[in-house]
Protein backbone atom coordinates (compact mmCIF):
# COMPACT_ATOMS: atom_id res chain seq x y z
CA UNK A 1 0.00 0.00 0.00
CA UNK A 2 2.84 2.28 0.56
CA UNK A 3 4.47 2.17 -2.55
CA UNK A 4 1.10 2.83 -4.40
CA UNK A 5 0.94 6.09 -2.29
CA UNK A 6 4.04 6.78 -3.03
CA UNK A 7 3.51 6.60 -6.84
CA UNK A 8 0.59 8.71 -6.41
CA UNK A 9 2.51 11.69 -4.51
CA UNK A 10 5.19 11.53 -7.05
CA UNK A 11 2.38 11.93 -9.68
CA UNK A 12 1.01 14.60 -8.29
CA UNK A 13 4.15 16.41 -7.40
CA UNK A 14 4.87 15.85 -11.28
CA UNK A 15 1.32 17.45 -12.19
CA UNK A 16 1.96 20.33 -9.74
CA UNK A 17 5.40 21.05 -11.31
CA UNK A 18 3.58 20.81 -14.94
CA UNK A 19 0.84 23.58 -14.02
CA UNK A 20 3.68 25.83 -12.28
CA UNK A 21 6.06 25.36 -15.06
CA UNK A 22 3.93 25.50 -18.21
CA UNK A 23 0.04 26.77 -17.30
CA UNK A 24 -0.25 27.08 -21.13
CA UNK A 25 -0.38 23.42 -21.81
CA UNK A 26 -3.27 22.49 -18.86
CA UNK A 27 -5.07 25.42 -19.39
CA UNK A 28 -8.28 25.53 -21.97
CA UNK A 29 -9.43 28.58 -23.14
CA UNK A 30 -13.36 28.98 -24.32
CA UNK A 31 -15.82 31.68 -26.10
CA UNK A 32 -19.02 31.16 -26.70
CA UNK A 33 -20.75 32.78 -30.29
CA UNK A 34 -24.70 32.68 -30.71
CA UNK A 35 -26.60 32.30 -33.94
CA UNK A 36 -30.09 34.28 -33.53
CA UNK A 37 -32.33 35.59 -35.75
CA UNK A 38 -30.13 34.85 -39.02
CA UNK A 39 -27.03 36.62 -37.09
CA UNK A 40 -24.09 35.46 -35.65
CA UNK A 41 -23.35 37.25 -32.62
CA UNK A 42 -21.18 38.64 -31.64
CA UNK A 43 -20.38 39.67 -35.17
CA UNK A 44 -17.07 40.26 -33.92
CA UNK A 45 -15.15 38.42 -31.45
CA UNK A 46 -11.52 38.40 -30.22
CA UNK A 47 -9.53 35.74 -28.59
CA UNK A 48 -6.34 34.37 -27.62
CA UNK A 49 -4.74 32.00 -29.94
CA UNK A 50 -5.28 28.60 -27.89
CA UNK A 51 -9.12 29.07 -27.69
CA UNK A 52 -11.84 27.07 -28.62
CA UNK A 53 -15.15 28.85 -30.12
CA UNK A 54 -18.52 27.06 -29.30
CA UNK A 55 -21.06 28.26 -31.30
CA UNK A 56 -24.80 27.36 -30.81
CA UNK A 57 -27.74 27.78 -32.52
CA UNK A 58 -30.46 29.45 -30.72
CA UNK A 59 -32.58 30.17 -34.47
CA UNK A 60 -35.50 28.10 -35.45
CA UNK A 61 -33.85 27.25 -38.18
CA UNK A 62 -30.62 25.41 -39.55
CA UNK A 63 -27.40 27.02 -40.19
CA UNK A 64 -24.08 25.98 -40.32
CA UNK A 65 -20.61 27.87 -39.59
CA UNK A 66 -18.24 27.75 -42.19
CA UNK A 67 -14.73 29.51 -42.61
CA UNK A 68 -14.31 31.81 -45.74
CA UNK A 69 -10.88 29.62 -46.53
CA UNK A 70 -12.96 26.40 -45.79
CA UNK A 71 -10.25 26.40 -42.47
CA UNK A 72 -13.76 25.17 -40.42
CA UNK A 73 -17.07 23.93 -41.42
CA UNK A 74 -20.10 22.31 -39.39
CA UNK A 75 -22.76 20.87 -40.69
CA UNK A 76 -26.26 22.04 -40.54
CA UNK A 77 -26.68 23.08 -36.90
CA UNK A 78 -30.03 22.47 -35.72
CA UNK A 79 -31.77 24.20 -33.00
CA UNK A 80 -29.18 23.69 -29.71
CA UNK A 81 -26.97 22.09 -31.84
CA UNK A 82 -23.36 23.20 -31.22
CA UNK A 83 -19.99 23.41 -33.45
CA UNK A 84 -16.40 23.92 -31.73
CA UNK A 85 -13.47 24.64 -33.26
CA UNK A 86 -9.98 25.78 -31.79
CA UNK A 87 -7.93 28.65 -33.01
CA UNK A 88 -4.26 27.73 -32.96
CA UNK A 89 -3.21 30.51 -35.43
CA UNK A 90 -3.13 34.41 -34.89
CA UNK A 91 -5.13 36.08 -37.52
CA UNK A 92 -8.62 37.15 -38.96
CA UNK A 93 -11.18 34.15 -39.57
CA UNK A 94 -14.19 35.35 -41.87
CA UNK A 95 -17.04 33.06 -41.72
CA UNK A 96 -20.44 32.36 -42.88
CA UNK A 97 -23.83 30.46 -42.94
CA UNK A 98 -23.51 28.25 -45.63
CA UNK A 99 -27.33 27.55 -45.73
CA UNK A 100 -27.55 31.82 -45.44
CA UNK A 101 -24.81 33.35 -46.93
CA UNK A 102 -25.50 37.16 -45.82
CA UNK A 103 -24.94 36.22 -41.91
CA UNK A 104 -21.36 36.67 -41.48
CA UNK A 105 -19.22 37.25 -38.88
CA UNK A 106 -15.15 37.33 -38.07
CA UNK A 107 -13.02 35.23 -35.24
CA UNK A 108 -10.14 38.04 -34.28
CA UNK A 109 -7.09 35.60 -32.90
CA UNK A 110 -4.31 37.38 -31.30
CA UNK A 111 -1.28 35.85 -30.35
CA UNK A 112 -1.34 34.25 -26.90
CA UNK A 113 1.87 36.19 -25.26
CA UNK A 114 1.43 34.21 -21.80
CA UNK A 115 2.21 30.98 -23.68
CA UNK A 116 5.55 32.30 -24.07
Amino acid sequence: MRSRDSRVSTGLACLLVAVVLCPSAVRAEDATAKIDNFTFVPARLTVKAGTTVTWRNEDDIPHTVTSVTQRFKSRALDTDDTFSFTFTEPGTYDYFCSLHPRMTATVVVEPDNAAK
